[in-house]
């Protein structure tokens, strides 16, 4: 089975480039796939729906009750045993930030966690969603291992941004986001690209449209795929395709021997 999580910055925007042709390649060796998507900015039905329910795919929209912002969505190869919308506390609902798809052998969690540069309003916020999100997860843990995919919106060490020292005061590398990640990882939460390999450097997955960030490769790596501890040995790859555009930010992906 080969996972994909995108944050593509505007589904409308994107499924209408060339690049969204990454989308048609996807089942070219006939596998399972699941796509999760984030930062969709529409409702499903403001998408044409050869791209909002593609042929052969099961489909699963979320979007917020704020128009054009935020937003997630799962395209599967596969049919899931079961489907949930947002985390269970109300106080985290509305934003459209989460779609959990439950397989036989794992819950999947395609996220796209708050971003907390706004304000000192939105890092609580952000960090609240964590926490949320992590007794969420641990509790679904007790049945069956997790995936979880999407946009993090923090880089976790110094090698996962271009300009560490530059960016210790901005939110998305502020030690108490970084913690939070510690407090994920040491629960046995495992960042698949480092299981895989290792501390290769200048592995990013989101670049600033300004200052020609992307082509001089001045990224962060936000976007990740973690799977509980039980899944390791089942981890046969994982990579980042930052020759894929369309978006700030470039597809991740992770391929499960089950």
């Amino acid at each position: 089975m080969k996972l994909y999580s995108w944050n593509i910055n505007g589904f409308r925007a994107v499924c209408a480039k060339p690049e969204w042709d990454w989308f048609k390649q996807l089942r070219a060796d006939g596998g399972e796939v699941v796509v999760g998507l984030q930062e969709t900015k529409a409702n499903k039905e403001q998408v044409p729906g050869e791209h909002s329910d593609p042929p052969g795919w099961h489909s699963y929209w979320l979007s917020g009750l704020r128009k054009g912002y935020s937003g997630v969505a799962v395209f599967s190869s596969l049919t899931p045993l079961a489907v949930h919308y947002e985390l269970p506390d109300p106080a985290w609902q509305g934003e459209g930030r989460l779609i959990h798809l439950e397989y036989a052998d794992f819950h999947y969690l395609n996220v796209y966690f708050p971003n907390g540069q706004s304000g000192e309003e939105r890092l609580k916020y952000k960090l609240g969603f964590y926490d949320a999100f992590l007794d969420y997860s641990e509790t679904l843990r007790r049945q069956k291992p997790i995936v979880v995919c999407g946009d993090f919106n923090t880089a976790h060490h110094p090698i996962d941004l271009a300009r560490p020292k530059e960016n210790e005061g901005t939110s998305g590398f502020l030690p108490i986001e970084r913690a939070w990640l510690d407090k994920f990882t040491g629960l046995g939460y495992l960042d698949t690209l480092r299981l895989v390999h290792g501390q290769r450097e200048q592995q990013y997955s989101w670049w600033s449209f300004r200052m020609r960030a992307r082509e001089r490769n001045v990224g962060w790596r936000i976007d990740y795929f973690f799977v509980s501890a039980e899944l390791e040995s089942k981890v046969k790859d994982a990579w980042i395709e930052p020759e894929v555009r369309g978006s700030d930010h470039c597809p991740v992906g992770l391929e499960l021997a089950l």
